[in-house]
Order: C-alpha cells, then sequence, then structure tokens
C-alpha cells in the first residue's frame, strides 16, 4: 500500500487512501497500526489515518491511535487530510466537507500558488454537560471542579469536542509530571472512554501555554481537539477571551470561538515523505 507520512506542528501521522486501494485482506487493523506507528520497528506516527469513501462528505476520516484504539476526531490529522486531498488526492477544493465519528468538519484551505499554506477547520460546537464529555457524575457542566486523584485533588473543567478533554489549569506547564499524571488522568474512573487531558498555562487574556496527554498516544507535540477544548476552558472560567493563540510544544495553532457557539481552528500541515507498506 501506498501511503503519506505528514504532520500538523510535529503531531505526526501515516495516511492511506483507501478510496484509491484496498486494505490488505485478513489484515487486523488495531495490531497493523500498533506495528505501523512503532517509532524504531515502524514507520513512527502518533497515529494512523485511513482515507475512505463517504456517501455523506467528500471523504471519511478514520483515525487509529499508536495503541491500536480508534479516536472519534483529531484536528491535527484533519488539517493533514485535507491538505493530502487538495495536493495529492484530486479533490482540488477550498472548502471541503470530512466525515469524521464526531460528525462531518469543514476545513477551508489557505492555497498559495497551488500549495496549502494553511488549514482553518470549522470543528463544530464544544458539547458540555457531562453526559456528553462522558464523564460519571450528576447533570450538568463540569467546570472548575475537584477530582480527587490518589488523594491529591485537582480542579478540572471537562469539554468534548467530539471526543473527551480534562482541562487544569497550571502556574507552570514546565513543572507538570506529564508522564506521571498523563496516564492517571487518562484512565481515571470518573471517565468511562477515558480522556485526553490539557495541563493549561495562562500567559494572558489571548495567549496560552499547553502540554497534552493524549488518550491513546501519550505525550504529543500538539492537539488540535486539545487547543480547542483549552479555550472553551479558559473562557468558561474567565481566564481567556474567545481568540486565542495556543503555543503547543510543536507550535501555535489559532482558535477562536465564535458568538455562535462554533470553534475554528486554524494551523499548518506539512508532508514529510511518502512510500509503500509493504502487505505481509
Amino acid at each position: 500500500m501506498e501511503f503519506f507520512k505528514m504532520h500538523g506542528l510535529g503531531n505526526d501521522f501515516i495516511l492511506v487512501d483507501l478510496t484509491k486501494q484496498e486494505w490488505p485482506e485478513g489484515r487486523d487493523l488495531p495490531e497493523y497500526a500498533r506495528r505501523l506507528c512503532h517509532r524504531h520497528r515502524g514507520i513512527g506516527a502518533d497515529g494512523l489515518v485511513l482515507i475512505r469513501p463517504s456517501p455523506n462528505a467528500d471523504v471519511f476520516m478514520q483515525i487509529i491511535n499508536s495503541d491500536g484504539t480508534e479516536a472519534e476526531m483529531c484536528g491535527n490529522a484533519i488539517r493533514c487530510v485535507a491538505k493530502y486531498l487538495y495536493e495529492r488526492g484530486g479533490i482540488e477544493k477550498e472548502v471541503m466537507h470530512i466525515e469524521t465519528r464526531a460528525g462531518v468538519m469543514i476545513p477551508r484551505l489557505l492555497v498559495e500558488k497551488g500549495r496549502v499554506a494553511a488549514v482553518q477547520v470549522n470543528m463544530g460546537i464544544p458539547r458540555l454537560e457531562r453526559e456528553e464529555i462522558p464523564m460519571i457524575g450528576p447533570g450538568g457542566m463540569v467546570i472548575n471542579e475537584p477530582l480527587v486523584l490518589e488523594g491529591q485533588t485537582f480542579y478540572i473543567t471537562a469539554v468534548s469536542m467530539g471526543n473527551p478533554h480534562c482541562v487544569l489549569f497550571v502556574p507552570d506547564v514546565e513543572q507538570v509530571d506529564l508522564y506521571g499524571l498523563g496516564p492517571k488522568l487518562e484512565n481515571h474512573p470518573s471517565f468511562p472512554r477515558k480522556t485526553n487531558v490539557e495541563f493549561v498555562q495562562v500567559l494572558s487574556r489571548d495567549e496560552v501555554k499547553v502540554r497534552v496527554w493524549e488518550r491513546g498516544a501519550g505525550p504529543t507535540l500538539a492537539c488540535g481537539t486539545g487547543a480547542c477544548a483549552t479555550v472553551v476552558a479558559g473562557v468558561l472560567n474567565n481566564l481567556t477571551g474567545r481568540k486565542v493563540m495556543v503555543h503547543l510544544p510543536g507550535g501555535t495553532l489559532d482558535i477562536e470561538w465564535g458568538e455562535d457557539g462554533h470553534l475554528f481552528m486554524t494551523g499548518p500541515a506539512e508532508e514529510v515523505f511518502c512510500g509503500h507498506i509493504p502487505c505481509v
């Protein structure tokens, strides 16, 4: 199979276009994703992205994390898919409709001299009710709510961008024990489908710094849905405005939460290399 290695701010993916080729018969998808995403024994990536035909949109984007689990949505991956489709996939539209497990998303491409310079994605309306996250407990929104972990109390805000997010505001993200706290919060029993975790340092009303622990992938250099969830949490806690530069280890995303409730994410996507995967 032909593949393309791409990344959005260092959050990297293996793209396989199944509108032009078939998945190898009998190949177990989670096992194959783990093998291909392995940093030493495979191509290496945070996830495997399969581009499939869709009756409802231009394509369907399926995301398999590096641990073999499936994600509903990924902001960095959808920018990569949009760039691939425009430059390589034969869909030369500056406005696309891409179906995901979280619904149909609408990327708008900034094209310069025939190349995609950046992609803005309408990420939809965040879901804030506890059962929509999903999170165990009484109804209502989860805003600066105490969460007990191994005898220690953390104050969290929960947001769903089609996938669950747990946002914590901290004085200094560099002092956070990401590898210690990340997996424990991801697997906290309050989150029946696990959760992504964002540690956020507010720099100003329009600028934040974030470190991410992604569900199913661990620490990543960027997370598009996480950046969106961060801004929603910032507004709900009156810590930021609605238009914010989100600085991640891999670079910066521009996030705007419109008055109509829709979130818009703008950022780059890059192709690294392409090749062929042995189907054995």
